[in-house]
This record gives structure tokens, sequence and C-alpha cells, in this order.
């Protein structure tokens, strides 16, 4: 075995012999341990099958912690696994190519995704793709090579999940109610990679936008309900914001009572700061000048296998003093509610991420 491994294989040992696990959340994460290597199991995936895919990339290992790494490699080498079965041409880093390039199994071939739209599992999300780029924001972030050629990014997966509702304004509304029936009746707009104000101090001042935002608009209400998708990634520690802008996202923060004393410590410079700034976002909106938005919820949308944001979830959730502005769900929730996605659907994206 070659020393990565190695590593991986000690701290693996060191895990589950440690007195943490006896401790608070420490059966959870073997659990969740326990239950990825069975869909390892399951999917004949081993160390040699991710290599012979092009897919055992260091960044991939999450240091002390077996189970986000075993479900990092199991996510990448299941996407290497649809694309290969599908014949699409195998991806590089940097998505070009080039003589120094590196073949990424988890990625299609650049030209050959912005050709056929490969990395979409149907025609509608394909075609919200397509309006999405046509329709630039202000100061957006949005890769047009990754969402195009990476198979394992979160942000395509939204579109395979929600974009067969962008064209109907009927099947929008269904399944908004199957999966919120307390939101308010009304109409249905859905915009992706989406944020009111980019960079607007009126909202956070910064460039937070949602995966997807499902706006309802009824008789003298409007509900917002901003959608933010996981699928390969961790919740990782992010620098405390400068000064100004920690001040701005406090303001906001306290101004909505939904947070109980003492989150600051367990908040800003930790992993759960990226929830909290998503989160923010709704609550600025509602916090708005123009009182536009009377209703909202931030809901963070992420795979039952994915221990990171399983925890992550459940951590920031335990410091809200009111829920209602924040829900974190797994896909395969959203995927077995009735009457939310047709049957098509449904069935592309269990067969391609889970």
């Amino acid at each position: 075995m070659d020393s990565l491994r190695d590593v991986e294989a000690a701290e693996y040992a060191q895990y589950v012999r440690s007195e943490a696990l006896e401790l608070e959340g420490g059966r959870a994460a073997r659990k969740s341990l326990e239950k990825i290597e069975r869909a390892m199991d399951a999917a004949n995936y081993t160390h040699a099958s991710a290599r012979e895919a092009h897919c055992w990339f260091d960044s991939d290992r999450v240091a002390n912690d077996p189970a986000t790494t075993a479900w990092k490699r199991l996510a990448r080498w299941r996407q290497a696994c649809w694309r290969e079965a599908r014949g699409y041409p195998v991806g590089a880093a940097p998505y070009g190519g080039g003589l120094r390039s590196t073949l990424v199994g988890s990625r299609t071939e650049l030209a050959y995704a912005r050709r056929t739209g490969a990395n979409f599992v149907s025609p509608q999300a394909l075609s919200a793709v397509n309006a999405r780029l046509e329709r630039s924001e202000p100061h957006q972030m949005l890769d047009a090579d990754r969402l195009w050629a990476n198979l394992l990014s979160s942000m395509p997966l939204c579109f395979n999940l929600f974009g067969a509702l962008a064209s109907s304004g009927a099947a929008a509304e269904r399944a908004l109610h199957a999966w919120w029936p307390e939101l308010p009746d009304g109409h249905v707009s859905l915009k992706f990679e989406h944020s009111p104000g980019r960079c607007d101090p009126s909202f956070l001042g910064n460039k937070s936008a949602f995966d997807v935002a499902f706006e309802v608009a009824g008789a003298g209400t409007c509900a917002i309900l901003g959608v933010e998708t996981k699928y390969h990634e961790h919740a990782e520690a992010t620098a405390t914001p400068e000064p100004q802008a920690l001040a701005r996202y406090t303001a906001v923060t306290e101004r909505s009572g939904v947070f109980r004393s003492g989150w600051q410590a367990q908040v800003i410079g930790t992993p759960l700061q990226q929830l909290w700034q998503d989160h923010l976002l709704v609550l600025a909106m509602l916090q708005h000048p123009s009182q536009r938005w009377q209703q909202g919820r931030f809901v963070l949308v992420y795979p039952a296998l994915n221990p990171s944001f399983a925890l992550a979830a459940a951590r920031y959730k335990a410091l809200l003093a009111d829920t209602t502005t924040f829900q974190a769900v797994t896909i395969e929730t959203l995927l077995q509610t009735n009457a939310a996605l047709d049957r098509t659907t449904r069935d592309a994206i269990q067969a391609r991420y889970l």
C-alpha cells in the first residue's frame, strides 16, 4: 500500500479504538462510517477500482474523519462509474486538458460536455442550465466549465434535482407544496444560482447566493425559500469575516431573534460559518427595507450518507431558538415525497447520485 492509504488505515484504526466513540456523537459517527462501508461493499467499490477509474486524490482525504473521507471517495467513484457506463469521455484537471493535465474520472471531457449536455439527466434540466447561462446576474460566481463538465459538483446536482420545475409553474407549485405544505398559496418562480443583490449593503454586502431560490407570490404575501445543495463537499472551517462584514452579519443575526445566546463562539470561524452566512441571506431578505418578503426559509439539501453535513446541520439547528427559517433535508427525502417529482426524474437522480 502507498503512504496515503497507510495513513488512512492508521487513522481508521485509531478512530475505532478511540474513547471518543463513547462520548456524545461518537456512536453516531461510527454508525455513519459503517453505513458508508456497507454502501461501498454493495457497489463493489475498492481502492484499486478508484485508482483505475482516475478517482484517487489526496483532496478527498479529510484528516481525522474516516467517515467523510470514505463518503468523498465513494461519491467521486460513483460519478466515474455513471460516466463510464454511458460511454462519456473522461475529463481532466484543468478542464481544458493539455500536456500537463491529470485525468479525473468524475469529470467529462469539456468539449463533449458542452456539446452534449451530458452532465444533466433530463432535457428540462439542460434547458434550465441554458436559460440561466443566458441570463447573467451582477457579480455572479457561476463557473460554466465546472457546471458543464464536473459530474461531482453540487451545482449540476441542483439543476438535475430542480430543473424539471423551471419550465412549468404548475409543476413547481405542486412540488413545493408537497415538500413544504406550510408555504402560502401563490405563483411560484425559481431562479438558479441567484442572489437578490450581490454586494448590495441593504442585504449582506457580499456575493452570497442560493443554488436555487423559490419565490412564492400570493395574495398580499411573498415568501422566499433559498436552497443550498451539497453532495461531495464537507463542512470546513472558514476565515473569520472582515470586521465591517462581521458587524453587518452580526446585526442581521441579532435582529432576527432566532439564535440562542452564545452562538458566536460556535459559528464564527468554524465549519458552521458557511451555513450561517447562507442562512443570513434569507434573514436579510426578511429584514429588507422594501418589505417584499414576509416569510422565508433557508434549506440545506444533502445526501443521507454525507456525514459531515448531517453533523453540521444538527449542530447548527441546536443553536437556533426558533427553527422556522432553517431546515436540513436529505436528497432521499425529497425524492421519496409523493407528488413532488415525476418518476423519470426521480429514477434518474437516484441512479446517478445515490
